[in-house]
């Protein structure tokens, strides 16, 4: 397992967002979507990654006098730049699984960017990509 590459398990068909998209975007998006993080591309760069915590952390608090309108205008103002976390840890296409499972355990990464050569971006790797990995192998045996 150790030896299989990101490139063969990591998710190709990527979601991402411009810096520009509004927190309500990017939020309806995962929802609509069912995922827990955006990369935030331009020209196929990554500049950085929003989750849904970070959407989450950026919303008033419920204890707040703001009316639910109030709250919906001020996330339809923010945009995913200013909250975004810049410049994210990345991982190579052809780095291997299990690089990519040390990487997230150490730093407590759900899921990764995968890059080329070039550093654009061609994929993630999840942790739902390597249980998919873990699974298969059991198969097998």
């Amino acid at each position: 397992m150790k030896q299989e590459l990101v490139s063969e398990w990591m998710t190709r068909d990527v979601v991402t967002i411009p810096p520009e998209t509004s927190l309500k975007e990017a939020h309806d998006i995962m929802r609509e979507k069912k995922i827990r993080r955006l990369p935030v591309v331009t020209h196929g760069k990554i500049l950085g990654i929003v989750t849904l915590g970070d959407i989450r952390g950026a919303e008033p608090s419920r204890a707040s006098s703001l009316s639910i309108w109030e709250v919906h205008h001020l996330l339809a103002k923010l945009k995913v730049s200013e909250i975004m976390t810049r410049n994210p840890a990345t991982i190579q296409q052809t780095a291997s699984i299990g690089e990519a499972a040390r990487i997230m355990l150490e730093k407590k990464f759900s899921g990764l960017p995968v890059v080329d050569d070039e550093n654009d971006l061609v994929g993630i790797i999840t942790e739902s990509d390597i249980f998919r990995l873990v699974v298969n192998e059991w198969k097998r045996d």
